[in-house]
């Protein structure tokens, strides 16, 4: 099993003049000393003008500067959005990064998840798959080929040679965004990794698993001719401390996260500075369901993080993505609870990687063959927003 560390980099209010100053700064210092510790992955994510929720709206340049602050942590796009992005530029920047980097992007590609992004850019919700599947076919070849045209619904490119090209060829390693079970299907299908942001707990991850790798080997269908990356990875709240009491009490950044998360997908374009996010939370976390809120998530002591870590790695979870950075954790804690994970808690998970690289590379090959499970209980993804409602996003 793989880790690696999110980055959706939060800032609740009330806000200083240094606030994204010190956020970003933070940031850079924790993936730093992550990649010290022998972390495999850094993601981060693209948002627009989700106050509060995420202020990473150009992770490109966040991670151009990680890349020279590191030197052997995978830097992951996690996502990039096609639907905001012309398939040139996002070509010309991830070649520039994996030039940069020595060649370690990964490539995470997704749709966008709320109107209030979307608007902005000219694109509708209801069009946002579309958009996504032309992009992709457009972007992927401008990577290897030298004289490259594209006449498609959404997209028309004159032809051209984008440079500069990758390090690593023919691409970075392709991930798709991915939170419901159709999504994951759609990721094995279309032969990328799917980065799962559903918060799984051991016995959906299996059928998750089951589900991915059965659409990766039966009916697999790329969108253009890209090399494929067969690999599942969960996105999971994180808090390790000496005591499972006291990373609870650390950890109250992880339900403001779902809070957000659930809010931005539940409403309409949002009005600059008409919400304080972080007033509604309070207000919410004192009702009984946001008492009772928490979700599934990695916070505890060590002793208890191996034994959740023992039933996903009993599924066959690739890669745990761990989300440190949110709410108002504070950077020593974050800094913490990495050194104390890292020191008592990844290196049983590391060690035993290769085994399970051998039962992919089994399940690859057709010499294991996985159950069909009954997927019908986690069809989709409900989390309550504020208004006590569910509310299924269909990607990120």
């Amino acid at each position: 099993m793989k880790f690696g560390l999110f980055y959706e980099h939060q800032l609740p209010r009330p806000w200083q003049a240094d606030s994204e100053y010190q956020l970003l700064q933070d940031s850079l210092a924790q993936i730093e000393l992550a990649d010290r510790l022998g972390y495999d992955y850094a993601w981060a994510v693209e948002h627009h003008f989700l106050e509060e929720y995420s202020h990473s709206s150009a992770p490109e340049v966040f991670l151009g500067a990680a890349s020279q602050r590191t030197q052997r942590i995978r830097l992951g796009h996690g996502i990039i959005q096609l639907t905001t992005n012309h398939p040139a530029r996002v070509a010309e920047r991830v070649a520039t990064l994996d030039l940069l980097s020595g060649g370690r992007v990964e490539l995470g590609i997704g749709e966008g998840s709320s109107t209030t992004e979307l608007h902005p850019f000219d694109r509708r919700y209801r069009d946002k798959r579309a958009i996504w599947e032309d992009a992709v076919r457009c972007l992927l070849p401008m990577f290897w080929e030298s004289n490259w045209s594209y006449d498609g619904e959404h997209f028309k490119f004159p032809a051209r040679n984008v440079v500069p090209k990758p390090l690593q060829q023919p691409h970075p390693p392709l991930w798709v965004a991915c939170s419901q079970m159709e999504t994951i299907r759609m990721a094995g299908r279309r032969g990328m990794g799917a980065l799962a942001f559903q918060f799984l707990n051991a016995n959906s991850a299996q059928a998750w698993v089951h589900a991915y790798y059965n659409a990766y080997t039966k009916t697999l269908d790329r969108l253009a001719d890209y090399q494929t990356n067969p690999n599942l990875a969960i996105v999971a709240g994180f808090m390790c401390a000496p005591t499972d009491e006291e990373a609870q009490r650390l950890a109250d950044g992880w339900t403001f996260f779902q809070f957000c998360l659930a809010f931005y997908g539940s409403h309409g374009p949002v009005a600059p500075g008409s919400v304080s996010m972080w007033e509604e939370y309070q207000k919410w976390r004192a009702t009984p369901a946001g008492q009772n809120a928490g979700g599934v998530s990695l916070i505890g002591s060590p002793e208890t993080l191996r034994r959740r870590l023992r039933e996903f790695e009993e599924s066959h979870i690739d890669q745990v993505i761990l989300l440190n950075q949110a709410g108002k954790t504070t950077h020593q804690a974050i800094c913490d609870s990495l050194e104390l994970f890292a020191r008592d808690v990844m290196p049983e998970f590391q060690a035993r990687d290769e085994a399970h690289q051998a039962w992919k590379r089994d399940v690859l090959d057709g010499r294991v063959v996985l159950e069909e499970i009954d997927t019908t209980p986690y069809q989709k993804r409900a989390i309550a927003d504020p208004g006590q409602k569910a509310q299924t996003l269909l990607s990120r």
